[in-house]
């Protein structure tokens, strides 16, 4: 985006309205977002090969991540002001990057696939829906690692990040610093990884299908890109 564009989002008092922190993220998550992001989400999905809802599922965890952690940005920002804005300077981002790659590589690796154990035989007991009901457990406790990886990802240093941490910073307040930071979250939330990472995981999916054994080495080798990527993050923190 250029600077004239920029400007023309800035209000009269010299601070960004809503509408534009919603266009500054909104640039950035069809930007850089797909660029920095798809390396973590897709090797992450590829690796899970999981269904349908469980990759859809996965994939949104990842965007309320990033929300999430941009509106609590914007509302610290917003109260403490140019420490913040230094303390983001620092290697903190890498450092939070490193270590949701290397729990989610972790995550993937030592992740084991066990048979549902018997239940008590009851006269209620329907055993489809109780593999579908652990099998919805642990799709939602799966969900962590893609959120953090999303939380963590967004401190990633960029030129729309930076207009909204200094902007949130000069407001000198919480809550408008929080409603900046939240509308430049649901515009970053709206990218191309929507698409890309559900994409992976069919992909996985069908390699696991056509080639059962490959199973087992999608999660070890996923698992493996995303510990070197997170050692990787941690080492040039």
């Amino acid at each position: 985006m250029s600077p004239d564009a920029l400007a023309a989002l800035i209000a009269p008092d010299g601070h960004i309205g809503l509408a534009g922190a919603l266009v500054l993220g909104l640039s950035m998550g069809l930007t850089a977002c797909t660029v920095t992001c798809l390396p973590y989400m897709g090797t992450w999905a590829l690796g899970r090969a999981g269904r349908g809802r469980e990759t859809l599922v996965h994939t949104g965890a990842f965007v309320a991540g990033r929300v999430a952690a941009y509106t609590a940005l914007g509302a610290l920002a917003g109260q403490l002001g140019q420490w913040l804005v230094d303390s983001l300077q620092g290697p903190l981002g890498q450092r939070a990057i490193g270590g949701a790659s290397l729990f989610a590589g972790l995550w993937l690796m030592l992740a084991e696939r066990r048979a549902p154990r018997a239940a008590p035989p009851t006269l209620h007991f329907h055993p489809r829906r109780h593999d579908r009901a652990r099998a919805c457990a642990g799709t939602r406790l799966a969900a962590a690692p893609p959120f953090l990886m999303g939380a963590a990802l967004s401190l990633t240093p960029c030129a729309p990040l930076g207009w909204l941490i200094g902007m949130s910073a000069a407001t000198g307040s919480l809550g408008e610093g929080l409603a900046r930071g939240l509308a430049f979250g649901l515009g970053a939330g709206i990218t191309p990884l929507l698409l890309l990472v559900p994409a992976a995981g069919v992909l996985g999916r069908r390699l696991r299908r056509e080639r059962a054994w490959l199973g087992l080495w999608l999660r070890v080798g996923a698992g493996g890109v995303l510990i070197f990527l997170g050692s990787q993050r941690l080492f040039s923190a």
